[in-house]
């Protein structure tokens, strides 16, 4: 092919690229905002099936959203309490102990005694010259990091309360939201859009409460449970379990091991409890994958096994923890599409 005017082609192409560059730097930088809106739009979209239910039973859109988000906020308000009380008893412990440690002025000598017991070939004076040498070489390193954790807790407060505001917006406007959508969409290919987009975002909902009412029940469980056999603070490992839950794949099995470790930590639990809290949780798995979770997910679309597996890896990599809980309801999704658009089109042919 012969070109006439080089330049012009050479200008459209590099401004073609620009562009494309420009693009991607803009992606970059409002990835954060993505982000929050990606997550309020996910739970708004989970949220929506149990304002549906209360919609259903004659209140107003208002009243719905109003106690659905009042009974997320108590749940969670809930966790909050729970652990708070129980984290300040334990660091106002250690603060105390610490105290009484350095006071006495022996600190250095007991620890010095402590690991010669443990390990007599140790060369402990050689340690702590180290270590003295390295924190006085790396005090402004120290800094820079209690700063920039500092920040980074503060970051994540104001990231919470920002997709706490975009959750309650979208959870309000969901059908307007979803009708602007539809608008798009030809007026003859409109019925069959709306089909699919209404399938999408049923399944997305119910994904997501059937693993939150998976995640109350392992809670509720465990709470009654390691009450029973006398494990340390049941309240706050009922709340792991509960967290743990939320995960998919591997979020159960996480949480049991972190609770079964705790039991064995001397002075709070024993062999035992550990024992007998690492038999229930295996027990527990067996009836949450054969028995709880086929009833409780059977309203949202079903996924081959290989499918779940690669798509919380691969969105787990690419988002962290909020990648792997939206990676199983966009696999949903694709799967939705695949099956009622492309194989349907590619049998026309």
């Amino acid at each position: 092919m012969k070109i006439h005017n080089p330049f012009r082609v050479a200008l459209v192409a590099t401004l073609g690229v620009g562009l494309g560059i420009l693009l991607i730097q803009s992606v970059e930088s409002l990835s954060t905002v993505l982000l929050y809106v990606g997550t309020a739009l996910f739970i708004a979209l989970g949220l929506d099936p149990v304002v549906s239910w209360f919609e259903r039973r004659r209140l107003p859109r208002w009243a719905a959203v109003l106690i659905t988000l009042v009974a997320v906020l108590g749940l969670f308000a809930g966790i909050v309490l729970i652990i708070l009380p129980v984290l300040v008893q334990q660091i106002t412990q250690l603060v105390r102990q610490v105290t009484v440690i350095i006071d006495r002025g022996t600190w250095t000598a007991e620890v010095r005694e402590w690991l010669l017991s443990l390990f007599p070939t140790l060369a402990v004076d050689e340690i702590f010259a180290t270590v003295n040498g390295w924190l006085l070489g790396n005090l402004d390193t120290i800094g820079e990091g209690v700063v920039g954790l500092t920040l980074g807790v503060l970051g994540g407060l104001f990231g919470a309360f920002i997709v706490l505001i975009l959750t309650i917006y979208f959870t309000a406007s969901t059908p307007s939201l979803k009708a602007a959508i539809y608008q798009l969409a030809p007026a003859s290919k409109r019925p069959r859009f709306m089909s699919l987009a209404e399938q999408i975002t049923d399944s997305v909902g119910y994904y997501v409460m059937g693993q939150v009412s998976l995640a109350i029940i392992n809670g509720v469980l465990s709470i009654v449970f390691l009450s029973i056999i006398g494990a340390p603070f049941p309240a706050v490992l009922a709340v792991v379990a509960f967290l743990g839950s939320m995960i998919p794949l591997v979020g159960t099995l996480t949480g049991s091991t972190i609770i079964t470790l705790t039991c064995l930590i001397p002075g709070l639990g024993s062999p035992g409890t550990a024992l007998a809290a690492a038999i229930y949780y295996l027990v527990y798995m067996q009836i949450e994958a054969y028995v709880l979770s086929p009833r409780i997910m059977s309203r949202a679309v079903s996924i081959p096994g290989g499918v779940v597996v690669v798509a919380a890896l691969a969105g787990g990599s690419l988002l962290g923890l909020l990648g792997a809980l939206i990676a199983i309801p966009v696999a949903a999704s694709i799967l939705i599409i695949y099956r009622q658009v492309i194989i349907p089109r590619m049998n026309e042919r």
